[in-house]
């Protein structure tokens, strides 16, 4: 797993940019999608997939150690579908 400082790194170097100003192109990005993302807008990225809001419905549920039944709200969450050639990629154990 990568974490941020590692992830800002590489792909400073990889654009030939500062770690710094690496830094704050992504954050400026993460914020444009989370803009889109309040406005309720879907936000594809080319060759890698597209990250959408969806809206789960109010549900029942039953808690498993009481039996109590539940009414869960409904609610926001955000989903990501990933493109079919990572996926094919993927599938076929990480090479092209």
């Amino acid at each position: 797993m990568i974490n941020n400082k590692l992830f800002i790194a590489e792909l400073a170097q990889r654009l030939g940019y500062s770690a710094k100003d690496t830094q704050s192109m992504v954050y400026q990005v993460v914020d444009a999608m989370a803009d889109s993302f309040q406005e309720g807008n879907a936000v594809n990225v080319p060759n890698f997939g597209c990250f959408e809001v969806k809206k789960k419905m109010e549900r029942i549920m039953v808690s498993p150690t009481t039996g109590q039944r539940m009414l869960v709200p409904p609610k926001l969450v955000l989903g990501f579908k990933v493109s079919p050639k990572w996926k094919e990629q993927i599938k076929n154990g990480g090479t092209e």
